[in-house]
């Protein structure tokens, strides 16, 4: 008998089909397109958080920098013997005019004033400030002038509020018009003498106000997106060539587009010491610096991070934007600001060493 040969039956082939594969790459992108679309989602909330972040720390940085100053505002010269007045500055300490401010008048004296005429502008549609103040010892009001020995030296009711270095403006009993005064240094103090370097004739019965051996005088605006300062009593803050040098304008904090303010200003006829009114009008008398007794200022930081898309619809608004004259906010000198995010810091800031000095006979 003929043996039977067997053959193994064929192994059907094994794997995925076409379809199954399909599926499995469609699945895939799917899962895929998930985790893209929510790694966006939180970048985009990440860019959010860390631009409003940005924004927020500038503009509290830049805010605390300028109430600082503007609540000594006027402090040693909110006299009425002294506001209004063209105030002459000797030359910057002891150094050669190339190295530092030379002598120069500052005119209209006030412990602030918005967009001073001297100070060249910021930014475009931003505003700057120059707040003065001084540092002395002494009274506010100034010591009264009972008699001058000499050209150089002034008999005062109170020569031990004097130390040596003291910068001293001395005013005569009867205001001048126009009012030009200057300042002086105390070069030596033999009760009840006060000796100074250049001296003021016919000041007998006049005052003698105490600014301190480091009165300020400092000038701040936005330049080239910066909120800068600069220190009058070291630089000249109102030379032109001076604006782009940053060891003059120094920056002190970054991210800042727009600066703008407002005087709160004692509108009645014999004032109340009420602020009645905001508005940007300089006063040019001494009675109407002595009725402005607030400033309203807003500033707005940017957020370092461009955004893709736009973020920001509209420009952001202060109280001073819905003013009958406003003094709005205008972005427009980035043609991309839509594409950034931003915050208004607003406050308003009493000049209180004004408001101190109580309604003045007169105004």
């Amino acid at each position: 008998m003929q043996a039977r040969t067997h053959f193994p039956k064929p192994r059907q082939a094994a794997g995925f089909s076409l379809v199954e594969i399909m599926v499995a790459l469609v699945i895939g992108m799917i899962g895929t397109i998930v985790m893209l679309q929510l790694f966006a989602l939180g970048e985009g909330h990440k860019r959010a958080t860390t631009g409003t972040s940005d924004a927020q720390s500038n503009g509290a940085i830049a805010l605390y920098g300028l109430e600082r100053d503007l609540r000594q505002a006027g402090y040693g010269v909110s006299d009425v013997k002294l506001l209004g007045c063209n105030l002459a500055l000797p030359l910057a300490g002891a150094v050669a005019p190339a190295l530092g401010r030379a002598a120069t008048t500052l005119n209209n004296l006030a412990p602030l004033t918005i967009n001073h005429a001297s100070i060249p502008g910021g930014d475009a549609n931003t505003d700057t400030l120059l707040v003065v103040f001084g540092n002395g010892n002494g009274s506010p009001q100034g010591d009264g002038i009972t008699s001058q020995p000499a050209a150089t030296q002034y008999a005062v009711q109170t020569a031990s509020a004097f130390t040596g270095n003291d910068r001293v403006i001395a005013a005569p009993q009867t205001r001048a018009t126009p009012c030009a005064l200057s300042v002086d240094t105390v070069a030596g103090i033999t009760s009840p003498n006060v000796t100074v370097s250049t001296g003021v004739a016919n000041v007998a019965g006049g005052t003698l106000f105490n600014l301190g051996q480091a009165p300020s005088i400092r000038a701040y605006a936005v330049r080239g997106g910066n909120l800068t300062m600069c220190d009058h009593m070291l630089n000249d803050c109102t030379a032109a060539a001076n604006v782009g040098n940053a060891a003059v304008w120094t920056p002190i904090a970054s991210n800042i587009v727009s600066l703008r303010a407002e005087y709160g200003i004692d509108t009645t006829a014999t004032m109340d010491g009420i602020v009645d009114a905001y508005n940007q009008t300089t006063p040019t008398t001494a009675c109407g610096w002595a009725k402005t007794l607030a400033v309203r200022l807003a500033l707005v930081a940017r957020s370092g991070q461009y955004e893709k898309s736009a973020v920001t619809p509209a420009v952001p608004t202060w109280a001073g934007s819905a003013l009958a004259t406003p003094v709005a906010f205008d972005l427009s000198g980035t043609s991309s600001w839509q594409n950034y995010r931003y915050k208004v810091f607003e406050t308003t800031v009493p000049i209180k060493n004004v408001v101190w000095m109580g309604v003045t006979a007169g105004c």
